[in-house]
């Protein structure tokens, strides 16, 4: 089979189309045929540091076809359409434990299946899991035209929180992000972000953050959070080392700072978290509520475009490969 492999390299892995051999699944696992594979900056970012180690297969998203179930495996089937998360599937076959799968619904696109999983389980953790957002809380989520973000976005108002907060340093892309769920849209190159959250909450500030910036913003954020808020970090983009924190505020405040990362989870805590993403969002996915754009689909060869094209920036949504 073909696949999109990142092969070590002292200044930052290097992705190569390689033909491998079509994997086997062993006790517990099943063979999913990939029809479509979400393509996310953070592949770029496990990239640029594979510098040691064996080559791997790039991908965290999928969407396809069961086609061979290994033993001791219940409730799946071959033919079973299906979404799910697992590593390396940039290629036609995956591997793929089963409590990483969810059903497709027919109606359903495996491209538009394919742009869900990656993000909706990241902003589901962020958001539920970590952040305990409850119906009617408020909610404040920054870099928000990500894919991340927008997932969030859409989580939160699905949910019923009230108001739904959103910042962007793109004015076009925080006017386009009304479309999701968005109550007040922050400019975050011209607007005071304090002022203006308090402006939305009359004054009690925000119950749960999702923060993808990190260092440059990491005060503001605590200065914007409402008595028992919860800011929950999940990357940097704005540098790790420049946070001030106010020790009195957070003690007052009774605040919650948290960092949420698959990185140091293990297997089941990762299939934990596919789980209660689906638990909870499914029926919101199957009526059609929780769909990111999907802006391009690329051909397995051209997989060093997409990367290019993340890295621009200039898109909003989802960018799908297509492995077949």
């Amino acid at each position: 089979m073909q696949a999109v492999r990142v092969l070590p390299a002292a200044d930052g892995g290097q992705l190569e189309i390689q033909d491998i051999p079509i994997p086997e699944p062993g006790p517990g696992e099943v063979r999913v045929r990939v029809h479509a594979s979400g393509i996310n900056y953070g592949e770029i970012k496990h990239m640029r540091e594979h510098r040691a180690g064996q080559p791997v297969t790039a991908g965290v998203e999928f969407a396809g076809e069961i086609d061979r179930v290994g033993p001791q495996v219940q409730g799946w089937r071959a033919g079973d359409r299906v979404m799910g998360h697992g590593r390396g599937c940039h290629a036609q076959y995956v591997i793929a434990a089963p409590l990483a799968l969810m059903a497709l619904p027919d109606d359903v696109s495996r491209i538009d299946a394919a742009a869900f999983p990656n993000v909706f389980i990241t902003a589901h953790d962020a958001l539920v899991s970590n952040g305990a957002l409850k119906a009617g809380e408020s909610v404040f989520i920054n870099g928000a035209s990500g894919g991340v973000g927008m997932a969030a976005i859409m989580i939160a108002a699905a949910l019923g929180a009230s108001p739904v907060i959103a910042s962007s340093r793109s004015a076009q892309k925080l006017q386009r992000l009304a479309e999701f769920g968005m109550d007040v849209g922050i400019d975050a190159t011209s607007q005071n972000q304090v002022e203006a959250i308090m402006a939305a909450t009359g004054g009690r500030g925000v119950d749960v953050i999702v923060d993808t910036i990190g260092g440059t913003v990491f005060e503001d954020h605590v200065k914007s959070l409402a008595v028992k808020g919860r800011l929950v970090n999940l990357a940097r983009l704005g540098g790790a080392q420049y946070a001030r924190l106010d020790i009195n505020q957070l003690w007052l405040n009774r605040l919650k700072l948290i960092g949420a990362t698959f990185r140091t989870r293990s297997e089941q805590e990762r299939l934990d978290c596919v789980q209660a993403c689906a638990r909870d969002l499914l029926p919101f996915f199957r009526a059609g509520k929780l769909r990111l754009p999907v802006e391009r689909t690329f051909a397995l060869p051209a997989i060093g475009e997409a990367y290019d094209y993340i890295v621009r920036s200039q898109h909003m949504g989802k960018l799908v490969l297509i492995p077949d």
